[in-house]
């Protein structure tokens, strides 16, 4: 059966808006939808498709058929995106505002709802004041009272949010791989991360950070493709910055701060891979986010490497300013108040960094924890430092910058008490003020808790290093901070188990007497100093624990080196000579190291000029290697991409055909169910297998269901005529016996008609002269309402009458408005289609005047090209004709060579010649060539020479020996019969017409050259005219072997 015929989109377009006019608004959804997904619309003009497109748009926004509208869009974007790419974002842009003005009307429509709902209980009547309260009542209020806004929300925004949010994933995916869309891309991503922070919306913000990375990724594996992302693009690298940088500042809004700190390190991959340096404005904002996410983390070192960083790059963007060399738009406001506020926070952040270990235990004083030293490698990469911070690093940058002098004063006091005076006796009451003011202020307030840790630790490492034993509540009375920050003694209690169990204090306490003992073991060893968290411990990392004096630990360990340095002072007073003997020593090692001193700087620059070019030469090695690895990979790769591509293929090829199979025997069976189904109904009917439909074909069914009919149609013919004879025979004597009482039943039909006649004769007059009476009084008494009735009537009938003529009016205005309103239209429409009319003429007439051009400049080409390949050959021809005259030359020298050396060799010999004798060539001629080619030419070059050619002798008779003629003449034939040959015949004939001209002069050779040129040198040698003269030339036609210089050859032979 062929296929449907194609619709125009003018025509669909009308069907559609004709189906929208009669409330089928599904049914034009799934006319357009059909009409955009069909493969015969790819051929249509992208304009004709667009108005389609926007109303499927609109109508499936309409009834929320949001798959519908994403098969719709991806289609048309393969159709038109290789074309016209302006019509894709009007139809996206037009997609997401119809969706989110729904959400806008579901949000006013809840709102009105819930203000009924509140209004209406408001002022609802109770009936009963004194009523209790029955349990459902109770449980009914429970559940529905407090949540009815959320229900309402439930029931009409969430639907249109849920749509809202799939729009976007849609036009995302849509748009993820054309570079020419990038821009739409971008802004479609700030729109869905606006969506997840006006309606707080964070598990779609998850789902929306994962779809953008995987978008990335997609990017960066087809970047072969045609329009491809191309992340190497410095302006498409600033978009994704920039759209990174929003999804940070959402994700720390929402507070979701694991997604903070992915987007983070997303932001970071997008940063190493840009080849220009980012805006400082958006590294202010990515560091300032890093502090909140760390503070949240409560990973206080990097939190304050943050600050530092931040605090560096207002520093440098206030320097730019200043001096003009960077714009004020693309650096952070760097006032004094903001350098202040950074520079308090830097030195507040690193003064709250724990000096206590806060993730190592005893047993990890050695080895370090694989996955945390990863975890801050990667820390120190996302703030873009060299190495990984620590406490001590960053004071020491701090002070190197003179951030305390633009810190506030109290953090400065802070500073000064915690890390430069620290006394464990007044430390709390100084540092009470000052936490005070920290406190008052919100965004420092949460520097306190970790304050209290560090005044913790400080007191705890002061009083060990004094005292060996002291009382708990000496120790609360010295950690006495203000409210509300006091510290109780459960904190203190669980500090000390934390801190033993970490290894930083060694603390006993015993709980029935209340008493601290510190742990003083003097041949313990000295406490790792490594960094087994973040931060470390006080002496590995800052190395600002002041020392009130040496612990027995410290004594004992330092007992060898001091009892080493009395020794060496004892020896220096007891025995002189033994610093003689030193001091002479010395000058020998200095004697030894002056001589050999060049001699060591050369030999150690030879090594290190030889180590540089050892390393040179492995990095070469090393870069081809990678390189050739990388291209191997990268083959590789292509060849199980190529691979998975076609492996792919085929699959969906199978699907295809599996799935068009089996759609085919579903339809098949599903037409045989119902022909079978046919067949079943009835008394008769048809007993078939369901199971056995594939044995089953329609033409079999066709004649089982005719048969069928055809059994049926008998039996009913059969049942007819049975059952109407029988009729027949009853009517018949039904008939008999109704004739015998027809006449008395006419007459009791008669009688019963008149009585009955008799009796509704009388009531009707009864009843008409009841009425009559009635009617006659009731107009009596409704004969004095006439007037008023008359008058209401009439009143009513001009009301009517003025509303009729209002309605009238107001319906000709309105169709008046109407017609206006479609004549407007109209003109629009042809005015827009005659536009449309001129451009494409316009473009029509381009085309053809672009054509014009193109032909005219190929036919100028084409004769420019002929008169070139004219001259060409004409210059061809031209060293042609000179190469012939010089192969003439070099002919005529080779034979006048052969000439004289064959006259010379016949003067020697003293024979014979062919014809009569020759004077010598001292008269003036040339000696006769032979040997040089064909005789004929051989005759040219002699006759262009001026030489006659030579006489023939008569021909010789052949001896019965095998020897030839000396005088080198044709040998006579031996013929069958004793025939003479075709040249005695000549010979012959020559004598008998005049034997003197005959013998005189020979016939002009029948192949000589027109014009007398000389023969063509046809050797095919391509040598130049030098390598010409250094060699002789070849004959002009070589010789085979058989036919030597002087040999006579055959008539038949002379042309091969």
């Amino acid at each position: 059966m062929p296929p449907p015929p194609h619709q125009k989109p003018e025509n669909v377009l009308k069907r559609a808006h004709e189906l929208i006019g009669v409330g089928q608004a599904p049914a034009a959804l799934t006319l357009l939808h059909e009409h955009i997904t069909n493969k015969r619309s790819r051929n249509v003009p992208i304009m004709s498709l667009e108005p389609v497109m926007l109303l499927l748009v609109e109508l499936s926004v309409e009834q929320k058929k949001g798959k519908l509208a994403k098969d719709a869009l991806y289609q048309y974007k393969n159709i038109s995106q290789n074309t016209n790419i302006a019509t894709i974002e009007l139809v996206l842009k037009k997609f997401i505002e119809l969706a989110v003005e729904k959400v806008t009307a579901a949000q006013q429509k809840a709102d009105e709802v819930q203000e009924s709902i509140d209004a209406t209980a408001g002022t609802s009547n109770i009936d009963d004041l004194e009523a209790t309260e029955t349990p459902e009542s109770i449980l009914l209020a429970t559940v529905s009272g407090e949540q009815s806004r959320d229900r309402t929300d439930r029931a009409i925004v969430t639907p249109w949010l849920k749509f809202l949010w799939e729009a976007y994933r849609t036009v995302l995916d849509i748009l993820r791989n054309n570079a020419r869309l990038e821009i739409l891309y971008q802004s479609t991503a700030t729109q869905a991360f606006d969506f997840c922070l006006k309606y707080t919306r964070k598990t779609e913000f998850r789902r929306l950070c994962e779809l953008l990375r995987n978008h990335v990724q997609t990017a960066a594996k087809y970047s072969s493709q045609m329009h491809a992302i191309n992340l190497s693009d410095p302006d498409t690298l600033q978009r994704h910055l920039e759209t990174r940088f929003q999804q940070l500042n959402v994700a720390v809004e929402l507070e979701l701060w694991q997604e903070a700190f992915r987007s983070v390190e997303d932001v970071h991959t997008l940063l190493s891979l840009s080849k220009r340096p980012p805006k400082n404005v958006m590294m202010a904002n990515y560091y300032e986010k890093l502090t909140r996410i760390f503070l949240v983390g409560e990973n206080y070192l990097f939190h304050a490497a943050a600050w530092s960083r931040y605090y560096t790059l207002l520093r440098q963007s206030s320097v730019l300013v200043a001096t003009g060399q960077g714009k004020k738009a693309d650096n952070p406001p760097a006032s004094d108040a903001e350098l202040q506020k950074a520079a308090s926070f830097v030195v507040l952040s690193a003064l709250a960094i724990p000096v206590i270990s806060t993730s190592r235990s005893r047993g990890a004083m050695v080895d370090f924890d694989e996955a945390r030293k990863n975890k801050n490698s990667r820390l120190t990469h996302l703030l873009g430092m060299s190495q990984a911070p620590t406490r001590a690093r960053l004071f020491r940058d701090a002070l190197s910058k003179s951030l305390l002098q633009r810190a506030r004063p109290e953090i400065r006091e802070l500073y000064e008490i915690l890390e430069v005076d620290f006394h464990p006796l007044s430390i709390c009451q100084k540092i009470s003020p000052i936490l005070t003011k920290i406190g008052a202020d919100s965004e420092m307030e949460k520097y306190i808790l970790p304050l209290q840790q560090v005044i913790l630790t400080r007191l705890f490492q002061q009083l060990s290093q004094v005292y060996e034993t002291v009382d708990l509540p000496f120790v609360e009375s010295l950690a006495q901070f203000p409210e509300p920050y006091q510290v109780t003694r459960g904190t203190i209690e669980k500090f000390i188990m934390n801190g033993n169990k970490k290894g930083d204090l060694s603390v006993r306490m015993a709980h029935a007497t209340g008493v601290l003992s510190f742990d003083n073991d003097v041949f313990s060893s000295s406490k790792a100093s490594h960094g087994g968290s973040s931060a470390g411990s006080a002496e590995s990392e800052t190395g600002t624990v002041q020392r009130l004096q040496s612990t027995p630990s410290e004594i004992v360990r330092s007992q060898l080196t001091r009892l080493a340095k009395s020794l060496f002072t004892t020896c220096h007073y007891v025995d002189p000579g033994f610093n003689k003997g030193r001091l002479e020593a010395r000058e020998a090692a200095l004697a030894r190291a002056k001589a050999g001193a060049e001699e060591e700087h050369l030999a150690i620059l030879s090594r290190k000029d030889l180590i540089q070019k050892r390393k040179e030469v492995a990095s070469e090695i090393q870069a081809k290697k990678e390189k050739e690895n990388a291209r191997q990979k990268r083959l590789r790769e292509q060849a199980l991409q190529e691979a998975e591509d076609l492996r792919l293929a085929n699959e969906q090829k199978e699907r295809e055909a599996k799935r068009l199979k089996a759609e085919r025997d579903r339809v098949r069976k599903e037409e045989l169910k119902k022909q079978i189904a046919d067949l079943k109904i009835g008394d008769k009917a048809i007993d078939i297998d369901l199971e056995d439909l594939d044995n089953l074909d329609s033409n079999r069914l066709r004649a089982m269901k005719l048969a069928q009919l055809e059994r049926e149609k008998n039996d009913v013919n059969e049942r007819l005529r049975i059952t109407g004879k029988r009729l027949d025979h009853l009517e018949r004597a039904f008939r008999k016996e109704e004739a015998k009482k027809l006449h008395e039943d006419y007459a009791k039909q008669i009688e019963q008609d008149r009585k009955i006649y008799e009796t509704v004769k009388a009531q009707t007059l009864k009843d008409a002269e009841q009425k009559h009476k009635e009617s006659v009084e009731l107009k009596h008494r409704l004969s004095r309402l006439v007037p008023q009735y008359e008058e209401f009537r009439d009143s009513l009938h001009d009301r009517r009458r003025d509303e009729f003529e209002k309605r009238r009016r107001d319906a000709e205005r309105e169709l008046e408005k109407q017609i206006a309103q479609r004549k407007k239209e109209v003109r629009d429409r042809r005015l827009r289609e005659k536009r449309e009319r001129e451009e494409k003429e316009r473009e029509l007439r381009e085309a053809e005047e672009r054509a014009a051009r193109e032909k005219e400049e190929q036919r100028i080409r084409d004769e420019a090209r002929k008169e070139e390949l004219a001259k060409l050959k004409e210059q061809r021809e031209k060293e042609r004709q000179e190469m012939l005259e010089k192969a003439a030359l070099q002919q005529r020298r080779e034979e006048e060579a052969l000439a004289r050396r064959k006259a010379e060799k016949a003067q020697g010999a003293g024979g014979f010649s062919r014809g009569p004798e020759r004077t010598d060539s001292s008269e003036g001629r040339r000696p006769p060539v032979f040997g040089a080619g064909k005789w004929r030419e051989r005759e040219a070059a002699n006759r262009d020479a001026g030489d006659a050619p030579p006489s023939r002798a008569p021909p010789a008779e052949r001896s019965g020996s095998n020897d030839r003629p000396s005088a080198g003449g044709p040998p006579k034939l031996n013929l069958s019969g004793g025939k003479p040959s075709w040249r005695e015949r000549e010979a012959a004939k020559q004598a008998a017409g005049g034997g003197a001209d005959a013998g005189s002069s020979a016939p002009p050779p029948r192949f000589a050259p027109r014009g007398g040129a000389p023969p063509m040198d046809r050797s095919g040698s391509g040598r130049a005219e030098e390598d010409r003269k250094q060699s002789p030339a070849p004959p002009a036609e070589s010789q085979p072997a058989s036919r030597t210089a002087g040999k006579w050859v055959p008539p038949h032979m002379r042309n091969k």
